[in-house]
């Protein structure tokens, strides 16, 4: 307790000795409010966020939206909560490991100024810029048409590993170019090869990184709602396999709100998708701890 009461008082002067040193020099000054001002106003537009979706849907959970069956007069969400954790696994099964190996390569292996890699790195930064209303006409086109796949689960997560795709590559890229060029050249020295070294030095230091990633792919997987439409469809029931359509929460939000007969228990759908991303996002943290540990 001590210690703690000291280490407060220690970054308490540093932080009063910072603030007198930008206070010399105005455009320091300046530039110190205007991050401050920018932090708090996020900090404050994700608490209102948090407050008035918990405001609005808390009250209106009540047991009968977790029935297994979904009717007219009560609209389940239970269905489209085993919808969202299919789509979630299979999205994420299909993007996570082509995502880190890719940049595996693009770190590891490719040579410096190889124009695979620009050509790689051209083609992830403009998939991450597409809309998700092209992704979900692209994936109508080729996989419910093409392919034959018609409104499906499987469609669903084909296109949304698309979409997440980049954000994989992107964020596994920058944890391994994190992690020191010294792990690398003492695995050398110790007589490792390349492989060894990448799978036993450096994608353990990286573990945080690439979670980060994961848990951003979630995020988006969680929310998306104009892909999944046109791919997955809306129907309300649970597929009996994964060539069947289902509605994920986000889409079963969008319905109810579109349709203006449900509005309170839209509310709480969308308090459920809150929970669904906290959660996810606790249980990611606890086991990258674990697997860096």
């Amino acid at each position: 307790m001590k210690g703690n009461a000291q280490s407060r008082g220690v970054n308490y002067v540093s932080f009063r000795q910072k603030l007198s040193n930008y206070r010399k020099h105005k455009v320091s000054f300046a530039v110190m409010s205007a991050v401050y001002i920018c932090m708090a106003i996020t900090l404050l537009s994700v608490i209102v966020l948090i407050v008035y979706i918990l405001a609005k849907g808390i009250p209106n959970l009540k047991p009968s939206l977790f029935s297994p069956v979904y009717t007219e007069e009560n609209v389940s969400m239970l269905p489209a909560i085993f919808n969202t954790l299919i789509m979630t696994a299979m999205s994420l099964g299909l993007a996570v490991p082509i995502g880190i190996f890719t940049a595996i390569y693009l770190v590891e292996y490719a040579s410096k100024g190889n124009k695979l890699v620009k050509i790689i790195r051209i083609t992830a930064e403009t998939l991450s810029g597409i809309p998700s209303i092209v992704y979900g006409l692209f994936g109508y086109l080729f996989f419910n048409l093409a392919l034959r796949f018609d409104y499906s689960l499987l469609g669903g997560a084909l296109t949304l590993s698309i979409m997440i795709l980049p954000v994989m590559i992107r964020t596994t890229e920058e944890a391994l170019l994190a992690v020191p060029d010294s792990y690398r050249e003492g695995a050398f020295g110790l007589g490792a090869g390349r492989l060894r070294t990448v799978f036993k030095i450096v994608l353990p230091s990286a573990v945080n990184g690439i979670f980060a990633g994961v848990v951003l792919s979630m995020g988006r997987i969680i929310g998306e709602t104009a892909a999944l439409i046109y791919t997955s469809g809306t129907a309300t029931n649970i597929p009996k396999n994964v060539m069947g359509s289902g509605r994920t929460l986000s889409v079963h939000l969008y319905v109810l709100m579109n349709e203006g007969l449900h509005i309170k228990e839209a509310y709480a759908t969308a308090v459920v998708i809150l929970g669904f991303v906290l959660l996810l996002n606790f249980f990611s943290s606890r086991i990258a701890k674990k697997l860096k540990s």
